[in-house]
């Protein structure tokens, strides 16, 4: 359909007025009817009348609008008529970006980064008065050749059972959530029990010590285990819902890969450089500060892992996207790595301060301990919500800060009405418990076999073996543990997203009514609670 124009002349002013043509380039006839008589007569009439006959005459589909020639144009008010106000309309509110390229956390980046360097170069030097030593003749030589005997291999192999632990543990609890949740709390009761008899079994004083720490720890598992009984079955099924959006992702578990991968080739180098360390001034202090450098650069793999994860299940969730695990994955290695190393150093401590707070909620004594416990816990509350473990879904999707993304993932589980859900999770303590499970199979494991080689270092090679086993499942165990928060955080997000069941609003609704036998975890001691 072409269109023709004709300038008509209006005041001194030239006006280009539009008339829709047909493919042929002749008038619709529809419109030559509807003109009809009037086309005759305007080739007549004086220029004035004309203006007045176009005026005339109105578009029937739309009143306000006047045909001019078949086209129609709105007309221009009078100066004596009051024209109608322009209004913008508003526009839509932008939805959150979710590719932000800001870096989180510079300073805590910077500080883990200068701190990685240094600790590079100390393994490093280490690993050279190491081997210095063994190539050395007399007894500096005898000394570190029976050391590296007697550590590297039960080190290895614990580092290698506990990679093999990992991957068990996060394959059962995909396949039969359900069963584990029981299994994994009295499996750690059952196995930190039996690691601890086996080390006072070898009636030496330093085993001695290592093994009733164990036992004690046992039966603090055990009582734990049957006060959350009645928690089992909602962590099961939130189990259950989280783990669901996993298959759709078959490259999900890959950054687990790479974590675990170099965490054993460190853990190697690491061994030697305890070995060059004993070689040198100072050792315990030393041994000390590689204990801690190794203790947040696991942590700062798993959650690298548990951004990664978290950024693929949360997109999905609030996005409906399939996200590659490998894009999510460089994105966590560096423009969210320093939310990971500040997260990892504040998430430790507070959810052992978690702990103490349901602890002193159960204590019974006079009002000045209770008026401690109170200051405490209003201490505590203030932590949680500007430091959790929930934080990573928002730093993870949204780009945000840790600390930024812990009180906007509070303020979403208060909007939501879900802290009684959250406070009574125990999800961490599940994961957390997978690490000294597989801890004290490491324990087990090795101490049988060091007490054999070399009895003296038995008590150092299990509680090492310990160490090292706790540290790899923990980060084998990141994937079910970020699914669980991307669900809970999702779900305050968008409850009305038709990916979420009724889990949760059924959970709360019980909570609500009374109906819940579930123990609650509320933040103020009972005589002071209203």
């Amino acid at each position: 359909m072409g269109v023709s124009e004709t300038v008509m002349e209006k005041g001194g002013v030239e006006e280009v007025v539009n008339i829709e043509e047909g493919e042929n380039g002749d008038v619709k006839e529809k419109e030559k009817e509807e003109m009809g008589f009037q086309e005759q007569v305007i080739k007549d009439m004086p220029r004035e009348d004309f203006k007045v006959s176009m005026l005339q005459r109105l578009n029937p589909s739309n009143p306000l609008r006047i045909v001019i020639n078949g086209a129609s144009r709105a007309p221009t008010p009078s100066p004596s008529q009051p024209s109608q106000p322009f209004t913008t309309p508003t526009p839509q509110q932008s939805l959150t970006t979710l590719n932000s390229r800001t870096y989180t956390n510079r300073i805590s980046l910077f500080l883990f980064l200068l701190h990685m360097v240094a600790v590079v170069g100390l393994v490093g030097f280490l690993i050279y008065k190491a081997v210095q030593g063994i190539l050395k003749t007399g007894d500096t030589q005898k000394r570190e050749k029976k050391i590296l005997v007697s550590w590297l291999p039960q080190v290895e192999v614990a580092a290698v059972l506990s990679i093999i632990l990992a991957f068990s543990w996060q394959k059962a609890v995909r396949e039969w959530p359900e069963f584990m949740v029981k299994f994994i709390l009295w499996s750690s009761f059952a196995t930190s029990l039996a690691a601890g008899i086996l080390l006072i079994c070898f009636q030496r004083p330093s085993t001695d010590g290592l093994g009733a720490v164990l036992i004690i720890f046992a039966i603090c598992n055990g009582l734990y285990a049957c006060w959350v009984s009645q928690r089992i079955g909602f962590c099961a099924k939130v189990f259950v819902k989280s783990l669901e959006p996993v298959p759709k992702f078959a490259d999900l578990n890959q950054p687990i890969y790479w974590m675990l991968g170099v965490g054993f080739m460190w853990m190697t180098l690491w061994v030697f450089a305890v070995i060059g360390a004993l070689n040198f001034s100072l050792p315990p202090l030393i041994i000390l500060a590689l204990v801690l450098s190794l203790a947040w650069t696991a942590e700062v793999m798993r959650n690298i892992a548990n951004l990664t994860i978290s950024r693929v299940i949360a997109l999905y969730y609030l996005r409906g996207m399939q996200s590659s695990t490998q894009v999510c994955f460089q994105r966590a290695m560096t423009i969210n790595l320093g939310s990971a190393c500040l997260g990892s150093l504040f998430v430790p401590g507070i959810e052992a301060l978690r702990i103490i707070a349901r602890a002193l909620n159960l204590l019974e004594g006079d009002e000045f301990m209770f008026s401690c416990a109170h200051c405490c816990l209003n201490v505590m509350e203030s932590i949680f919500r500007y430091g959790n473990g929930w934080a990573f879904v928002h730093i993870a999707a949204y780009g945000k800060g840790f600390v930024r993304a812990s009180q906007s993932t509070w303020d979403l589980f208060e909007k939501q009405g879900m802290e009684p859900i959250v406070d009574s999770d125990i999800t961490s303590s599940i994961c957390f418990l997978t690490g000294v499970c597989s801890g004290s199979l490491c324990v087990i494991a090795v101490a049988a076999w060091t007490v054999s080689v070399h009895k003296g270092f038995t008590a150092t090679v299990s509680l090492l073996a310990f160490f090292i086993g706790y540290l790899m499942t923990r980060i084998g165990m990141a994937l079910p543990h970020a699914c669980v928060s991307c669900y809970l955080v999702c779900y305050a997000e968008n409850p009305d997203n038709r990916l979420f069941d009724k889990t949760i609003q059924d959970r709360l609704n019980m909570i609500r009514s009374g109906r819940d036998v579930a123990v609650p975890t509320p933040r103020v001691p009972r005589r002071f609670a209203t």
